[in-house]
């Protein structure tokens, strides 16, 4: 009999295992073999700090974010007094379950099936990678924590059939020498409706590697084809493709997360990635802190209600945020002319500022109130063509 059995061991399930097992619960992990995400890799210094992740697990720090326009415009935004951190989820995420495993996690490899309630009790049902037959696992609460597509939610959770998502696809590739297109210290974020209707594609560096990628919710799009469109106006056609992978992303919290009795999700799963920029590592390893701490109060107070604290805890922290991506991306991800103007708004010091405050704290500054409400203005006038678009 376990406490908690996770389902997921990504950075969201991981981190709600170690989280468990460290206020001395028994928890039992279950992962699919040879899972890697597709993802960019950019993790904030508020996530080092808030979950113990060294420098080690880095491989690159990215100075300056690099915005392009669909004409070929760009801004350069430099991130002042600090970096973000570039991490490969062919490495971060088996960091994640290792450190999980030596706290006192049971890990287990195999693809869930179900969960079976009988008299006996709760047993989650899963294909043992090893043995290729089912095997079950008593508990009495479960996370999943499975993905955008959770097999879980879509079970057991109320709307976790319905969940929006976006398609992203990547291909890792041989980093090539920096020149005056690639730059192993800066991420670029493509703003091209050729490239993505409604996202946008990125180069990010991974020291020897970089990803290469983009998202849409279009599904007439090829995902391959906009790639291979993306390097070649990059110049990285000719770079070794190390890895290709692919994934949904999903584009906004679920308005439930349990189902009221034994089962809670987290991270992807909960649809827990931030609108228009996609960043989807922090919120998932918060996601899945909240949902350890909910697992923890209900199996403290036997009321299976206090479940509904870790959207509660994640909504108070991270939805005014959630809210102003959500409409930025709304407002400028659906023409190119609007993604010309918002890369012109780029420019502005005081968007590049708050911007990234925001990013590496994980919430908005309310100590600048004059530059929240010039930057307000500034919005306005771009988005109604009262401004051209700066030229560079």
């Amino acid at each position: 009999m376990y406490d908690v059995v996770v389902v997921g061991g990504g950075p969201s399930g991981a981190t709600a295992a170690l989280d468990l097992v460290n206020s001395g619960h028994s928890v039992a992990m279950l992962d699919r073999d040879g899972r890697i995400k597709p993802c960019g890799g950019a993790i904030p210094p508020r996530l080092m700090q808030d979950f113990e992740i060294g420098d080690d697990q880095l491989v690159a720090k990215v100075k300056t974010a690099r915005m392009i326009s669909p004409t070929g415009r760009h801004v350069d935004i430099p991130i002042e007094n600090g970096f973000v951190g570039m991490v490969d989820r062919k490495d971060f995420d088996p960091f994640l379950r290792t450190r999980a495993s030596a706290a006192g996690v049971t890990s287990l490899t195999g693809t869930f099936l179900r969960i079976d309630r009988e008299d006996a009790g709760t047993f989650v049902v899963y294909r043992d990678k090893a043995t290729g037959e089912e095997a079950r696992l008593q508990t009495k609460l479960v996370i999943g924590a499975d993905g955008a597509r959770s097999k879980v939610g879509r079970a057991e959770v109320p709307g976790g059939d319905k969940i929006p998502y976006v398609l992203a696809y990547h291909e890792i590739i041989r980093a090539p020498a920096k020149s005056a297109v690639y730059d192993p210290v800066r991420c670029d974020v493509i703003y091209d409706g050729e490239i993505s209707p409604d996202f946008y594609g990125w180069i990010f560096p991974h020291g020897d590697s970089a990803s290469v990628g983009m998202g849409t919710e279009v599904s007439s799009v090829d995902l391959k084809q906009a790639t291979a469109a993306l390097r070649q106006s990059a110049g990285l056609t000719d770079c070794e493709t190390l890895r290709r992978e692919g994934a949904p992303i999903p584009l906004r919290p679920l308005d439930r997360w349990d189902n009221g009795k034994d089962v809670i999700l987290a991270g992807d799963a909960a649809g827990v990635v931030a609108p228009s920029s996609g960043e989807g590592i922090y919120y998932a390893m918060v996601g899945g802190r909240v949902a350890a701490t909910a697992c923890a109060a209900t199996l403290a107070s036997g009321r299976a209600k206090d479940l509904r604290i870790a959207r509660a805890l994640f909504m108070k922290e991270h939805k005014t945020v959630f809210r102003v991506l959500g409409s930025m991306q709304n407002a400028y991800y659906r023409s190119d002319d609007r993604r010309e103007r918002f890369v012109s708004l780029c420019h502005d010091i005081d968007v590049q500022r708050l911007t990234f405050e925001a990013y590496m704290n994980k919430k908005l500054v309310r100590a600048r109130p004059m530059a929240h409400l010039k930057i307000g203005f500034k919005n306005l006038a771009h988005l109604t063509g009262l401004v051209a678009p700066t030229r560079v």
